[in-house]
């Protein structure tokens, strides 16, 4: 049996809040199309965090941004990486922040896509073809990096077949027993994260996603992944993007007795801000943008999320407590 839907209460414990950590010192970048969002340099993601903190937003999840990238993505694993080290001195400042790692390649790869590449396929559309041996490897990598840093949770999100179960076989086998697992369990190839790719210079150099992410009138197969997840280790799964996937979320909500995670991904955020912007300005803007936003997510609690990643977050933190 699944769970059963209960009273909607937006809380701020629900929430994630995602950031976007780079290399070097002193740096706030403001993101190309992704309002109010930034790389921050690790000084100044720390100064951040600790005004979220004051907020009562207790979660977060870090993606890297490396210096270097190649076709093994090794500036993901490698000592001293970019995400390890934010994870030990984010952990080491507010040890009771719940950190969760994004482990995927597209980051540190120099092609763009989320597993070490053996060919590119055939055809009129050119498609990644992972080698997902040493995909997996090197996820694996990446994710046990994380966990000893301190990681509470890695979140692999390459959609490789079996991920889940190789960073579990990894952790478990490198003595992170304790370190949980949030899968990107069903995850679309949707037109909605061009934002993000902006932030972590992550666009595909040839071909699309399509090959490994799911078909975004697939729910059926949304459902098998989430399935997978479950039976190699996830302790948290999850529908992305989030809107245009709300029948996902329920299905998900009512189907499987596991905490559920919704993305409510870049291009969902940057829709809010470029209408809210356009139908209002000053106090009249911020007026509109946080009803529109509440509705928004009290509308993905009430699909069956049970937590719900989103760069709203902090806005959010700062309404609850008016």
């Amino acid at each position: 049996m699944g769970k059963r839907f209960m009273a909607i209460n937006l809380k701020l414990s629900s929430l994630i809040y995602p950031y976007f950590v780079q290399t070097g010192a002193n740096k706030k970048e403001e993101i190309d199309l992704f309002p109010q969002v930034f790389r921050f340099s690790l000084n100044r993601l720390l100064e951040d965090i600790e005004k979220i903190e004051k907020l009562g937003l207790r979660r977060i999840l870090l993606f890297g941004i490396p210096e270097e990238k190649d076709l093994n993505a090794t500036s993901g694993f490698k000592k001293g990486n970019i995400v390890a080290l934010a994870i030990k001195e984010v952990k080491k400042n507010f040890p009771d922040l719940i950190i969760m790692s994004d482990v995927c390649l597209c980051a540190y790869t120099t092609h763009g896509h989320c597993g070490i590449i053996s060919g590119q396929g055939t055809g009129s559309r050119m498609r990644a073809v992972f080698d997902n041996k040493k995909t997996l490897q090197t996820l694996a990598k990446i994710a046990v990096s994380h966990a000893d840093a301190g990681a509470d949770f890695v979140a692999p999100s390459a959609m490789a077949r079996q991920q889940v179960f190789a960073i579990r076989k990894a952790l478990d086998k490198n003595g992170y027993k304790k370190t949980k697992i949030m899968g990107y369990s069903a995850k679309f190839a949707s037109n909605f994260y061009g934002p993000f790719r902006n932030a972590a210079f992550s666009a595909a150099k040839f071909g699309d996603r399509s090959g490994y992410q799911l078909g975004f009138s697939d729910y059926k197969k949304a459902l098998g992944e989430i399935v997978a997840d479950i039976k190699e280790g996830a302790d948290i799964v999850m529908v992305k993007p989030a809107l245009g996937y709300l029948d996902v979320i329920t299905r998900a909500h009512l189907k499987f007795d596991k905490p559920l995670a919704a993305y409510n991904v870049s291009g969902e955020y940057a829709m809010v801000k470029a209408y809210v912007e356009r139908i209002a300005h000053g106090a009249r803007r911020i007026a509109e943008e946080k009803k529109l936003v509440l509705e928004i997510l009290t509308g993905i609690k009430r699909a069956g999320a049970d937590l719900i990643i989103t760069y709203h977050a902090k806005d959010v933190a700062k309404w609850l407590k008016e």
